[in-house]
C-alpha cells in the first residue's frame, strides 16, 4: 500500500465511504433504539399485545410470500432450463419474468386494486363479485409477483450449473425421471432454495411500499415504522421497531449467502459433463408449461393494466382516452420528478458502479487486514431494510457530520440540506445498489489469473493504470452488470428515501405512492409507464456503450497487452 499511493488512495476512499454511508447511519439508529428513551420504547413494543400481532403478522406475511414465491420462482426456472419446448415460449416467459426487476415493487399493487378490488374491473364489473382484496391475500399475491424474479434467476442460473453426468447416471442404473428428479436433482438445489426462500423472505419484511398500498387493517413492522416517523413525528419509536426489523433481516440475509456459497460449489466435479437431457414426457411438460403461462398471463395482464390505465381517464370508471395523465408527468407537475430522479439516479449509477468493481478489486487482490470488513460493511448495504437505512440518514445527517473537529459532511437531511437532500438520496442510492455489483465484480475478478495484472505491474505500471487498462476491461461484464442493477434499483426504490426527499427534491416512486394514495390511478400508472421506458432506455444505451465491446476488448486485452510506453 505505501508504495503504490493509488492503491493506498482507493482504500481510503472506499473506507470512508462505507463508514460514512453504511455504518455510521446504522449505529446512530443503534444508539437511539438502545438510549434510555429508546430502551423504554423497546421494552414497551416487546411487551404489547398489539406490537406481537404486528410481529406475528410480519413474520406469517414473510414466509407465505417467500414459500410461495420460491415455488413459482422454481417452476418458471424449471421450465427454462429442464423442459423441452419451444424456444420462443421460453423466451416470453423469461422476458415477462423480467418486467418487475424494472418496475417499482408497488406497481402491481396498484394493478391489483383495479382489476381485483372492490370495485376491480375483473371481480366486480365481470364476475359481480366484491373481494376484499386488501390486507395477507393481497400483499402475498402483489409481494410474490413482484419479488418472484429474484428466486427465479437464482434457482436457474443453479440448474444451469449442475453436471448433467449424475442424471445421466441416475437413469443408467435404471431410475425413472421423477425418481432422478427427488433423489438426485432435488438435493442438489436445496442449497438454492433455501437461500431464494430466506431471500424473499428478508424482501418481504423488509418492503414498504406494498403494506402502504395493500395492506388495510393487516399492519406490519416496515408500515408501523413509517407512522411513527411520518405519522407521530416519533423517531425513537422508528429507531426502537428499526433494531425489530434489523436482526431477523441481517441474519437471515448472510445465512442467505452462505447457503448460496454452498449451492455453487456441487457443480465443480472435475469429470466430463454429460449432456442435459431436456424432458420431453407430455404428462410433465403440458401440466408445467400450462402453470408457467398463467403466471405469465396474469402479470402480463398487470403491466397491460398499467400501460392501459395510462391512457384513460379512470380505468374501469371511465374509460375515455386521455393524454392528460402523461402531460401531469412530463410537461406538468411529475416532469420535476422524472428529470431528478433519472439524474440522481444516473449519477449513483456511476459511482456505484465504478465503486464496486474497486472494492471487488481490493477484496480480492488486496493484501491488508480488513478485507473481509471492507466487504461485509459493503453487504450491508442490501442486507439492511432500506427503511432502517432512511431513519439512520435522519439521525445521522440532519447535522454536519465532524470528525476530531472537521467537517466532514454538511446537513444532508431536512429543509436546509444541501441541494435539497439531493446528496443523500445518492449515497443512499448507492449503498442500496453496490453490493450486486460488489458480487459480479468479485466473481470476475475471481476468473481472471493474476499473472496478467502482475505481467503489467513489473513492466513499470501502477496500480491504478494496470486497474484501468487491464482488469477494468476485463471485468467489464460485471461493470455492466453492477450498473444496470443500479441504474433500475436506483429508479424503483423507495423505501430507503421515503424519509429523505424535501420540495427541492421530488422522486418518481414517492410521488406514484403520493399519487395511489390520493386515488388519482391515472397519473399513477403514467408515473410508472414512463419510469418504466426510461429505465429501458437507459438499460438498453448501457449496452450499447458497455455491452457490445466486451468481447471484443477483453480479447484485444489478452492478445496484445500494451507495451511499458503504452502504460
Amino acid at each position: 500500500m505505501t508504495r503504490d499511493p493509488a492503491l493506498l488512495i482507493a482504500l481510503l476512499i472506499a473506507t470512508l465511504f462505507v463508514l460514512i454511508a453504511v455504518v455510521y447511519p446504522l449505529a446512530a439508529t443503534l444508539v437511539q433504539a438502545v438510549s434510555p428513551e429508546g430502551a423504554r420504547v423497546l421494552g414497551d413494543v416487546l411487551g404489547r399485545p398489539v406490537y406481537h400481532r404486528i410481529i406475528l403478522n410480519t413474520l406469517v406475511m414473510g414466509l407465505v410470500v417467500a414459500a410461495i414465491g420460491t415455488a413459482v420462482g422454481f417452476l418458471f426456472a424449471y421450465v427454462q432450463v429442464r423442459l423441452a419446448a419451444p424456444a420462443w415460449l421460453k423466451r416470453l416467459i423469461h422476458l415477462v419474468a423480467l418486467v418487475p426487476v424494472v418496475s417499482p415493487p408497488f406497481a402491481v399493487a396498484i394493478a391489483i386494486i383495479v382489476l381485483f378490488g372492490r370495485s376491480g374491473f375483473i371481480t366486480s364489473q365481470l364476475l359481480g363479485l366484491r373481494p376484499d382484496i386488501y390486507g395477507l391475500p393481497g400483499l402475498t399475491l402483489a409481494m410474490t409477483l413482484s419479488f418472484f424474479t429474484v428466486a427465479y434467476l437464482n434457482l436457474a442460473g443453479l440448474m444451469r450449473g449442475l453436471d448433467p453426468a449424475l442424471d445421466e447416471a441416475a437413469t443408467n442404473l435404471g431410475a425413472s425421471k421423477w425418481h432422478v428428479f427427488r433423489t438426485v436433482t432435488l438435493p442438489l438445489l436445496v442449497p438454492g432454495i433455501a437461500g431464494s426462500f430466506l431471500l424473499l423472505f428478508v424482501e418481504a419484511i423488509a418492503d414498504l411500499s406494498n403494506p402502504l398500498v395493500l395492506g388495510g387493517n393487516y399492519t406490519v413492522l416496515a408500515a408501523r415504522l413509517y407512522l411513527a416517523i411520518v405519522g407521530e413525528y416519533d423517531i425513537t419509536t422508528g429507531a426502537a421497531l428499526s433494531l425489530v426489523l434489523l436482526v431477523p433481516s441481517v441474519v437471515l440475509y448472510f445465512v442467505q449467502l452462505w447457503l448460496a456459497s454452498r449451492a455453487s460449489v456441487v457443480t465443480v466435479t472435475g469429470k466430463p459433463s454429460g449432456r442435459l437431457q431436456l424432458i420431453a414426457d407430455r404428462r410433465v411438460v403440458i401440466p408445467l408449461i400450462s402453470a408457467a403461462l398463467l403466471i405469465t398471463a396474469l402479470v402480463a395482464l398487470i403491466y397491460l393494466t398499467i400501460l392501459a390505465g395510462a391512457f384513460t381517464v379512470s380505468l374501469g370508471a371511465n374509460n375515455a382516452f386521455t393524454w392528460r395523465n402523461f402531460e401531469f408527468v412530463l410537461l406538468g407537475y411529475g416532469s420535476k420528478a422524472m428529470s431528478d430522479t433519472t439524474t440522481m439516479s444516473m449519477i449513483a449509477t456511476l459511482v456505484a458502479g465504478l465503486l464496486s468493481m474497486v472494492i471487488a478489486f481490493l477484496v480480492v487482490r488486496g493484501k491488508f487486514p480488513g478485507r473481509s470488513a471492507l466487504d461485509l460493511g459493503t453487504m450491508l448495504g442490501i442486507a439492511v431494510p432500506g427503511t432502517i437505512f432512511g431513519i439512520g440518514y435522519l439521525l445521522a445527517f440532519n447535522k454536519p457530520t465532524t470528525l476530531l473537529g472537521v467537517t466532514l459532511l454538511p446537513k444532508l437531511t431536512g429543509g436546509a440540506a444541501i441541494l435539497g437532500g439531493a446528496l443523500a438520496i445518492v449515497m443512499v442510492y448507492v449503498i442500496r445498489s453496490a453490493p450486486a455489483g460488489l458480487r459480479a465484480g468479485v466473481s470476475a475478478l475471481q476468473q481472471i489469473d493474476p499473472a496478467i495484472e502482475e505481467a503489467s505491474i513489473s513492466i513499470g505500471a501502477d496500480q491504478a493504470v494496470t486497474f484501468r487498462r487491464i482488469t477494468l476491461p476485463l471485468i467489464r461484464p460485471a461493470l455492466l452488470t453492477a450498473m444496470i442493477y443500479a441504474f433500475a434499483r436506483s429508479m424503483t426504490t423507495v423505501s430507503a428515501i421515503l424519509f429523505l426527499t424535501t420540495p427541492q427534491t421530488r422522486i418518481m416512486t414517492q410521488q406514484i405512492l403520493n399519487e395511489t394514495e390520493a386515488g388519482r390511478f391515472g397519473n399513477a400508472f403514467a408515473y410508472v409507464t414512463v419510469l418504466i421506458a426510461i429505465v429501458l432506455l437507459v438499460i438498453g444505451a448501457l449496452f450499447a456503450l458497455i455491452g457490445n465491446r466486451s468481447g471484443a476488448e477483453r480479447d484485444t486485452v489478452l492478445a496484445q497487452p500494451p507495451s511499458a510506453s503504452q502504460l
